[in-house]
């Protein structure tokens, strides 16, 4: 399991404050406490849209890349800013995502990934998400076949289902087809692509005092169909040690005890 750090978005008060700033020492702080947190990469965002990512995005990626040996994941609509980000990075980079309606200059984005050894998200959505297994799968699968003929290998890619908030509308459906779809995906695509899920999009609206056990019993569910990366909040004991387990039980780590007591 690839535990993604999600803690550098748009939600996040502190780190947003210090983009504004450009408070350089704000912002190691931190990477500080993600670092300690054992993640296995960091994803970067800087807005919703990409709007100002051109200047944004290197900035911090020159940060993190003086700070951190962790492989780095570049949360941008803005081809501009990952034109310029991706040879800050240390390693190829995950490129956070291309969907059927984003972005515009999609095939400006395939060649990139394709020509900087970059991976690549491949994201279930049309603009609104699917809540069907079958309009997951197929919109994954036409992805699937324009990376592939942009030369993008299997392995380079990771399949997402798109996760729902639970509270919201169809989302508890959203969710079953969410596992359905990763586990299909695991037994029937050849080579075996990657999958991926933003786990902690499925608790904004919850109580403060669920979402975080929300989370991490979601992400249990999932490593369940056989997921193998999660972007979730490395930051929260209840995730931290729901990702220790999974990798234990999966024999990717040694167990040891002390860890989750």
């Amino acid at each position: 399991m690839i535990a993604i750090a999600d803690n550098l978005n748009t939600r996040n008060g502190a780190y947003i404050d210090a983009l504004i700033k450009r408070d350089k020492k704000a912002l190691s702080e931190i990477i500080e406490k993600i670092q300690a947190s054992g993640a296995d990469m960091i994803n970067v965002q800087c807005s919703l849209d990409g709007t100002g990512d051109e200047d944004m995005l290197p900035w911090v990626i020159d940060i993190l890349s003086d700070q951190t040996a962790s492989s780095l994941s570049l949360d941008s609509r803005n081809i501009r800013a990952l034109e310029k980000t991706i040879p800050l990075c240390k390693k190829p980079p995950l490129v956070n995502f291309i969907s059927k309606t984003e972005p515009e200059d999609e095939e400006s984005l395939l060649s990139l990934v394709s020509g900087s050894g970059a991976s690549l998200v491949l994201r279930a959505s049309s603009g609104a998400i699917p809540s069907s297994l079958e309009a997951k799968l197929q919109i994954i699968e036409e992805l699937l076949e324009m990376a592939n003929n942009a030369d993008i290998p299997n392995e380079r890619l990771f399949a997402d289902p798109s996760i729902v908030h639970i509270s919201r509308g169809m989302g508890q459906k959203h969710l079953v087809n969410s596992h359905e779809c990763i586990r299909v995906l695991k037994e029937l695509v050849e080579p075996p692509v990657n999958t991926i899920a933003w786990i902690s999009n499925i608790s904004p609206g919850m109580p403060k005092a669920v979402r975080k056990p929300l989370e991490a019993m979601f992400l249990t569910y999932l490593a369940g169909a056989a997921l193998d990366a999660a972007m979730v909040d490395v930051l929260d004991e209840n995730v931290r040690k729901a990702i220790y387990l999974i990798k234990s039980f999966r024999d990717e780590i040694v167990f040891s005890q002390a860890e989750i007591t």
